[in-house]
């Protein structure tokens, strides 16, 4: 008897992908996928440890301002849950301690930095070395991207991948380092699971708009030492059928999208290994 993957995906204050994010769950094979306010974990009316993969969904955290990602980091980290009297952010650290999946989407992502969730060096899930700041176009991107998916990472998430295209949405998705140090323990532990590249998927891009928001080094996706905790800017929900494509229309392409492979993994490797 296959094992019941149970998904739970984090919406409330401003997040607008929340639906997305479940249905690509669903498609995936997860049994369980419960969409979940913010306030129903706060009052204790569920609990993460009563799921295997946590979806930390994009949208409009927080107006989507600058800082927006750090209030809702900041909630996580003080918030006290109303039944239990413990902190949130207990919750998270005991999911992550159990080796269960965590996956981060563009405000997902920004909020899984601010937390310290990525790139975690050494197992420190609670200090800050990257961040996720304004694009060099000053403008939102809203375009499709090739990504060159990192062989040599950990990251459960991409197992089997070596390119893939998905739409980016964001105002604040450069991604930039506290030091140079950060930088040469991202590549020498190889954390770095994504690059923004060219429609061959061969490698990292600076160039606009290929790369379309100037992160350093093209990183378009980190994953923490485990490979089991993994944030992105650009959304493989938006891409789970071959009419998501932007040119679906005009080219033969496979009836599954490209981003399900990303949640297909996760569910695999729940039932393997967690569930």
């Amino acid at each position: 008897m296959a094992k019941r993957v149970k998904s739970i995906v984090i919406t409330g204050n401003g997040t607008n992908c929340e639906m997305e994010m479940a249905h690509a769950c669903r498609v995936a094979g997860a049994e369980v996928v419960d969409i979940v306010h913010i306030s129903q974990l706060l009052i204790g009316e569920k609990r993460l440890d009563d799921y295997h993969f946590l979806n930390l969904p994009g949208g409009f955290l927080d107006g989507d301002d600058m800082g927006g990602a750090k209030a809702g980091a900041n909630r996580i980290i003080n918030a006290t849950v109303k039944s239990s009297g413990e902190k949130l952010h207990d919750q998270f650290m005991r999911f992550i301690g159990d080796g269960k999946l965590i996956l981060g989407v563009c405000n997902g992502f920004q909020l899984m930095v601010k937390l310290g969730l990525l790139p975690a060096f050494d197992g420190d899930y609670a200090s800050q070395s990257v961040t996720l700041t304004f694009n060099d176009s000053g403008r939102f991107e809203d375009r499709w991207v090739y990504l060159a998916v990192n062989k040599e990472t950990p990251c459960v998430f991409t197992t089997g991948l070596d390119g893939v295209y998905l739409p980016v949405r964001h105002g604040e998705g450069k991604l930039i380092v506290r030091d140079e140090t950060v930088l040469k323990r991202l590549h020498a532990r190889h954390h770095i699971v994504m690059h923004y590249s060219d429609h061959d998927c061969r490698g990292p891009v600076m160039d606009y708009p290929e790369n379309p928001n100037g992160s350093i080094d093209a990183i378009a996706g980190i994953c923490d030492e485990s490979g089991r905790i993994f944030g992105l800017m650009p959304h493989p929900e938006a891409y789970l059928h071959f009419t998501n494509h932007p040119r679906w229309t005009r080219e033969s392409l496979p009836e599954e999208g490209m981003g399900l492979s990303i949640f297909k993994n996760a569910v695999d490797f729940i039932r393997r290994e967690i569930a």
